[in-house]
């Protein structure tokens, strides 16, 4: 626990948590030890604070208005797309389009890559999508749609006992009918992370359009875009200590006019006859109807929280964490730890024998410990792994190893209640 001491007291977690006022209230009689971060992080008051001044100083309707407010407005929304694309590391030939968070994203690469009728569409029949085995429901659900609309083929790059993917078998899916290929950062529900970096190189070199689901990753690891072989990137507000109902899809300028837009209206279009319309050009094409104003100026102050604390010096904490979990949850009688390997990961997931995760988890909440169990939105990763759910802790910046060690000694008890 030395290690993790360490870190916290670089990070002066203590002061750290002072900024979040949620973690500082009693659950069934204990203080919250808040360990459900891989759903949603808790925001700091800085993020609420550029939310309360854009409400109630700023709020009016962008691109519309020649009054101060509507300016002010403007200035605001187009001031968080040029932080955050810093926060990503986009280039010149990139754009980040605000959505409402991963899933809207995927879908709107998904279903735009083959909506808009004949001579607009980059997917067709024959064609052949690759995705992950590792992947949350909004990375498979939205690319089965497209193969069902287009008569594509949708082949899944499937992981091995323990939860790896590996490039070898990347290669031999490849062919010259693969148009798309989409994987994650890290693994939600195991905490995996692949070799994303080599398999998106693979795929960019087959001629495949490549998409990097980041959500899991974007609170403390976060792939610098520049530096990958990665056509869009995805990620939500809600975890990385922003608002929820929050995103964005960043990626090339090429790539994102491949996709026909699917939010029609407003905002989106050049000219407008009753017979035609010409859309605008990026990223208002893609952002039709009044955007989330508020929401993108929370989002860059989050983006702006986590380089303030440092990305590294987060990184290194929530992984600390994640090793001193590991340890003493692999030191309990009847618990298996998925992925253990995982080490640049914020989660532990895992299964206890003779006890069912929703009791686990009903349990550790009684002593006011909230994490997560079920399927993670990855049932088929989950069916392959353990054929059912399991139970997860994942960590944030402000969490302690105190609280840690309450995690490993409720699970215990847990356990052995249950049996």
């Amino acid at each position: 626990m030395g290690n993790a001491d360490t870190l916290a007291q670089r990070l002066d977690v203590a002061a750290v948590r002072a900024l979040f006022p949620v973690l500082h209230q009693q659950v069934h009689g204990h203080a919250l030890a808040y360990l459900d971060n891989g759903a949603t992080t808790q925001m700091p008051l800085e993020v609420m604070d550029a939310l309360r001044r854009f409400e109630t100083h700023d709020r009016a309707n962008i691109h519309r208005g020649v009054h101060t407010l509507s300016q002010r407005a403007t200035d605001a929304f187009d001031g968080a797309r040029a932080v955050l694309k810093r926060f990503v590391g986009a280039g010149k030939a990139h754009e980040l389009v605000f959505t409402s968070g991963t899933t809207e994203a995927l879908n709107t690469i998904a279903n735009g890559l083959w909506a808009g009728g004949p001579g607009h569409a980059w997917l067709r029949e024959g064609d052949e999508i690759i995705v992950s085995g590792l992947e949350h429901h909004a990375n498979i659900i939205p690319w089965q749609h497209a193969a069902r609309l287009t008569g594509a083929k949708l082949l899944i790059l499937r992981a091995d006992e323990q939860g790896r993917v590996h490039e070898a078998d990347l290669k031999k899916l490849l062919s010259p009918r693969t148009r798309v290929f989409s994987i994650t950062a890290c693994a939600n529900a195991t905490g995996e992370r692949p070799p994303y970096e080599a398999l998106l190189q693979l795929a960019s070199e087959a001629g495949a359009l490549t998409v990097l689901d980041a959500a899991q990753a974007v609170s403390h690891a976060l792939p610098h875009l520049s530096d990958l072989a990665c056509d869009f990137m995805v990620f939500s507000g809600h975890k990385m200590y922003g608002p929820m109902g929050t995103g964005a899809m960043v990626g090339k300028r090429s790539a994102l006019e491949k996709l026909y837009p699917l939010r029609l209206g407003g905002d989106m279009v050049d000219w407008t006859r009753y017979e035609d319309a010409g859309f605008a050009e990026l990223p208002a094409r893609l952002e039709g109807g009044t955007p989330n104003v508020g929401g993108a100026v929370g989002l860059a102050a989050a983006a702006q929280f986590i380089e303030r604390m440092g990305r590294a010096a987060i990184d290194a904490h929530v992984h600390a964490l994640r090793a001193q979990a590991l340890a003493g949850l692999q030191n309990i009688a009847g618990v298996r730890v998925l992925a253990p390997h995982a080490k640049a990961s914020a989660l532990v997931s895992f299964v206890a024998q003779d006890a069912h995760p929703h009791d686990i988890g009903t349990l550790l909440d009684e002593r006011g410990i909230a994490v997560r169990t079920g399927h993670h939105c990855a049932q088929p990763l989950l069916d392959q792994l353990v054929q059912g759910p399991t139970t997860r802790a994942s960590f944030a910046i402000y969490n302690t190893p105190e609280e840690v060690d309450r995690l490993i000694a409720a699970v215990a008890h847990a356990v052995k209640a249950l049996r």
